[in-house]
């Protein structure tokens, strides 16, 4: 079978929950899953560079037959190897072809060329997109509150505040309706004049000052529209979260999925945990439904 030569075209960052595409490869995977590319997918994989969001969950069908896709991954392909999760270069890499690889445990009766629907569980989808936005929304929230601990000037964020995310971050996961970040506070952040021997006698007023941010952004419902803005439809290529706050409009690079407002939602919440000892300080971020 012959391996895609272009990416695989994606639906789920307009919100698609159902897509048809064709079989392109199949391709037998050690544990004995098998990886089904199509052309075309609504299905939102896990990509192993940065793997905060996980895999929708949801099915195949094929001729009348359910079939769990018990994960998703982004793979690549030089045309000769398909990487199945750990491609060993960066998404939109020249010369590579990006696909979205669902995993599933018995492929019998999937051959390449069939015709193939994809149902995307919405429920997991629309729990991962809360955390995903409210995961964005607190960070600009955190540099914001943090910005009075800046002694030098850095890159900015969207809004203009001091970009501590950008620059701090270590690791981020998203979660049901919640997400949990992790940030390095160590020399290199210090030198470009962050006062973190401030941060512990601050840490009160900044959790406070970052939810009620978060809370009027709330109290805003419906009318912080909220979209995936991306220059094409293929998996390599450039996405950005576009967020028409109350005052302005934000945009962060993003390969995920995301609720389209804030309507639905009465509260986003942080909980900030600093350990001196580690130069670490945690985000855990929770949203409660209306």
């Amino acid at each position: 079978m012959s391996l895609p030569a272009g990416d695989t075209v994606v639906t789920y960052p307009d919100g698609d929950l159902a897509s048809t595409g064709t079989v392109l490869h199949l391709q037998p995977l050690h544990d004995g899953l098998t990886a089904v590319i199509l052309d075309r997918t609504a299905f939102h994989p896990v990509d192993p560079v940065w793997p905060d969001q996980p895999a929708d969950a949801g099915v195949l069908l094929v001729d009348g037959r359910s079939v769990p896709v018990v994960g998703a991954v982004v793979g690549a392909t030089d045309g000769t190897t398909l990487h199945v999760g750990d491609a060993p270069v960066r998404t939109g890499t020249p010369g590579w072809a990006f696909v979205v690889c669902h995993l599933v445990e018995d492929a019998s009766g999937i051959v390449p060329g069939a015709i193939v629907e994809v149902e995307v569980d919405p429920e997991t989808r629309r729990a991962l997109s809360t955390g995903h936005t409210a995961c964005h929304l607190a960070s600009l929230a955190l540099d914001d509150a943090l910005s009075p601990l800046w002694t030098k000037e850095v890159p900015v964020d969207g809004r203009g505040e001091p970009a501590f995310d950008q620059l701090a971050i270590a690791s981020s996961r998203i979660l049901p309706d919640s997400s949990l970040d992790e940030y390095r506070i160590g020399k290199s952040l210090r030198k470009k004049g962050f006062a973190a021997a401030d941060l512990p006698a601050a840490l009160a007023g900044v959790t406070e000052a970052a939810n009620a941010l978060l809370a009027r952004w709330v109290a805003a419902g419906d009318g912080v529209a909220i979209a995936i803005e991306r220059d094409g439809d293929r998996l390599g290529e450039r996405r950005r979260w576009r967020a028409d706050l109350p005052e302005g409009t934000v945009k962060i690079p993003c390969g995920g999925t995301h609720l389209r407002s804030l309507g639905g939602l009465s509260a986003i919440r942080v909980e900030l945990d600093h350990d001196p000892a580690a130069y670490s300080l945690t985000m855990r971020t929770t949203v409660e439904r209306a």
